[in-house]
């Protein structure tokens, strides 16, 4: 399983679309809302959102939404990263609800090495989500540093400090 690019790997127009999607459940948003200290009714509060808001319902936080999205394309873009540089803009679509489905595609809008170390580059990424019925959700524009195979090689190969396995007796 591929976990991540080098900078030779990514090709400017290209679009990876993350697998699996995630369905998002009452729990999931409640907790992410009771981690970040997230205390809005509109996402705690049942009674509030049916009779108080124009969605009738709880609406999941959108920041758990953009971080659902960034862990899905972690696999495809970021896997290998040095470093998130940027997150350049970060757009909030349409709600979504517990029981929607989240799905998300990551297309490379470019890319360039690094101007003060050879052995790595940026690449510039737009993320989208979108729900089972295919309405959009979030984007995010970001800058990623990712390593040349030339820096992948001199650390020790793709899953460098993993430890061997030790047979009891041996």
């Amino acid at each position: 399983m591929q976990f991540g690019r080098t900078y030779e790997e990514f090709e400017v127009g290209a679009t990876y679309k993350h697998w699996p999607g995630k369905t998002v459940t009452e729990y999931d948003d409640h907790l992410f809302c009771l981690l970040t200290m997230n205390h809005h009714p509109l996402h705690m509060d049942a009674n509030y959102a049916e009779k108080t808001t124009d969605f009738g319902k709880n609406v999941v936080v959108g920041n758990y939404i953009y971080s659902l999205l960034l862990g899905m394309s972690v696999p495809d873009v970021s896997g290998k990263a040095i470093a998130n540089l940027e997150i350049e803009s970060l757009r909030h679509v349409a709600p979504t609800f517990h029981g929607d489905t989240v799905y998300g595609e990551t297309t490379v809008l470019d890319k360039w090495p690094s101007k003060s170390k050879s052995d790595r580059g940026i690449v510039h990424v737009e993320t989208k989500g979108y729900k089972q019925d295919g309405t959009l959700v979030c984007v995010f524009r970001r800058k990623v540093m990712v390593p040349t195979e030339t820096y992948i090689k001199e650390r020790g190969g793709e899953q460098p400090g993993r430890p061997e396995l030790k047979e009891q007796g041996k």
